[in-house]
């Protein structure tokens, strides 16, 4: 079993829609990511009637990561609803999980995004996001 096996297993593992409350809508989109020292972090997503409470599986996976280890790097990361990234644009994190994964590290510039789960095609975060706005702030904090 390789690591992106691993990791859709994990993530389906929270997969089942469900209602919270007449308010909040959770598990169905998973996330499962590998942290830069091999260990495995899920979330999911719960979406509200107010979109700035919503919190995508990414991020909650990302949180976990930090809250759990203190880390903040990420080696692969593969989401999804239903069924695993099937290509088309199926499974990329949205511009706030990017941009939220590009501020946590620099280093997440290289994490592996699967975008196809059975071609095993992946994209790096840098690839979604040339040329990103912050990489001059990160030099000048060296």
């Amino acid at each position: 079993m390789d690591i992106w096996e691993q990791l859709c297993l994990k993530a389906k593992e929270l997969y089942h829609p469900q209602d919270v409350s007449p308010f909040l809508y959770a598990h169905h989109v998973v996330c499962a990511l590998e942290s830069e020292n091999g260990e495995i972090f899920t979330g999911f997503c719960v979406e509200s009637c107010s979109g700035v409470l919503d919190l995508c599986a990414e991020r909650v996976a990302a949180l976990n990561m930090y809250v759990n280890s203190g880390q903040t790097v990420v080696k692969r990361l593969i989401a999804f609803r239903d069924r695993p990234p099937y290509g088309g644009g199926s499974g990329m994190p949205c511009g706030a999980c990017r941009e939220f994964f590009m501020q946590l590290s620099l280093k997440n510039k290289d994490m592996e995004i699967m975008v196809d789960y059975e071609k095993r095609e992946t994209v790096t975060l840098e690839q979604l996001l040339p040329n990103w706005w912050g990489l001059e702030r990160y030099e000048n904090s060296k």
